[in-house]
């Protein structure tokens, strides 16, 4: 999976960015739902991440994105997903402006 799903589906974003930001993903919801796991924003936008995720993500879940300095803690909602081999690539929607974001306008 990796790189070659997340770039196929950043094809669709025409304003998306190649990025390597190194971030813990969890997934919001009920206990038996909740999740996390270390990824890689691959492809961002002033408004979406791209990343691929093992976590179990469907269309409009929330997620939330942190990277180990602090300077990105945001969440976002589901909306594009890909599977291959076990893995999905997802592109999240920031729900919120996050002031400090690396891809502007």
């Amino acid at each position: 999976m990796g790189e070659g799903s997340t770039a196929k589906l950043a094809k669709f974003f025409s304003d998306a960015s190649p990025l390597r930001i190194p971030i813990r993903l969890t997934r919001i919801g009920s206990e038996d739902q909740a999740g996390s796991e270390s990824t890689v924003i691959e492809y961002g936008t002033p408004r979406e991440v791209l990343f691929a995720s093992a976590l179990p993500l469907q269309f409009a879940d929330t997620v939330r994105l942190q990277n180990s300095d602090g300077t990105l803690d945001a969440e976002a909602s589901v909306v594009a997903l890909q599977y291959a081999g076990g893995r999905i690539t997802v592109a999240a929607r920031f729900t919120k402006e996050v002031a400090n974001w690396i891809v502007k306008p």
